[in-house]
């Protein structure tokens, strides 16, 4: 039998154990793969035999990596990227003027999105495709070259670049905050809050805004929303409160539609990074988009933020 030549298992067993160890999950890699859970366990349990070593263990929630397999799964998903920038660029030919940039649908929609066309009227010969998604599990790192990220700044493979901080305040239609006139930061707890749960782990919610400014929180069985724009215009119609990124929502709150209720500000734990693969260079469009970005992001940092006073 002729010996492979690199001494590989096969890149069948390979790929799919990239996609479970990306997943976390037998099931949606086997989506992914259009394969069944058996085949995927079966393709794992083969590379495991072959090294001798487990790859996986399993939780309630899925599997989680053993440390040996963390260091397979980094070289081949920086691999697997670098073929398919490889496979891209021969599919599209010159793509110098193409760049991929990814952020959050509330990021993308009231920040990013409005000053965009400052940068079509500067680089009018580059394209840039915007991948908008709040699951951070739906982005193929060989896809994008450039992304704005909220938290702390600290991501596997990836070059982060600080562009903002943010504090965060309760804000509210004007009919509401009229309605709840004379209320403070100790009543928060006891009004209608509206809940976002978010898919990033990072998201502050009322919990911790309320904590770090020092009120009492008990659980709210207020409304509970899976994106935060959506929740920001269930405020706007006069549902309740929500947490407001000042970053995100200044805009509303100098239209009129929202306002701020109560004179609590907090600091917000996380801010927002621009980063990009730290395993490959960024071609020439990115560069610009990059230096645009980080222009903009200069802007926005000399403009001060609350610190405190109510509008309501």
């Amino acid at each position: 039998m002729v010996r492979r030549f690199y001494g590989l298992p096969s890149l069948t067993a390979l790929a799919t154990f990239e996609a479970a160890a990306r997943h976390g999950n037998f099931t949606v890699a086997a989506a992914e793969l259009n394969v069944t859970t058996g085949a995927v366990s079966r393709q794992i349990k083969s590379i495991e035999q072959e090294i001798d070593v487990a790859l996986f263990v399993r939780t309630g929630k899925g599997v989680m990596l053993t440390a040996p397999a963390e260091e397979l799964y980094r070289a081949l998903a920086s691999g697997f990227s670098r073929a398919s920038d490889v496979v891209n660029s021969i599919k599209q030919g010159n793509s110098a003027r193409n760049v991929t940039l990814a952020c959050s649908d509330v990021f993308g929609t009231m920040w990013l999105i409005p000053r965009m066309p400052d940068f079509w009227r500067r680089f009018t010969d580059i394209s840039v495709d915007h991948l908008i998604t709040d699951n951070v599990r739906n982005l193929r790192r060989s896809e994008v070259e450039l992304r704005i990220r909220y938290g702390s700044g600290k991501w596997i493979d990836e070059t982060a670049e600080l562009l903002f901080d943010d504090c965060l305040y309760p804000v509210c239609s004007p009919a509401f905050a009229e309605r709840h006139a004379g209320a403070s930061a100790a009543d928060l707890a006891d009004l209608p809050l509206l809940n976002v749960e978010w898919v990033e782990p990072d998201w502050t919610g009322w919990e911790e805004v309320l904590s770090r400014g020092g009120v009492p929180y008990h659980a709210a069985s207020g409304r509970r929303f899976g994106k935060f724009s959506v929740a920001l215009q269930a405020a706007m119609a006069d549902q309740g409160l929500v947490v407001g990124w000042h970053r995100m929502v200044a805009p509303l709150v100098e239209k009129g539609d929202l306002v701020r209720f109560t004179d609590l500000v907090v600091p917000d734990p996380g801010a927002y990074y621009l980063t990009w693969n730290s395993n490959r260079e960024l071609p020439p469009a990115a560069l610009l988009l990059r230096d645009w970005i980080r222009g903009i992001a200069e802007e926005e940092r000399s403009v001060p933020m609350p610190r405190g006073g109510a509008s309501s």
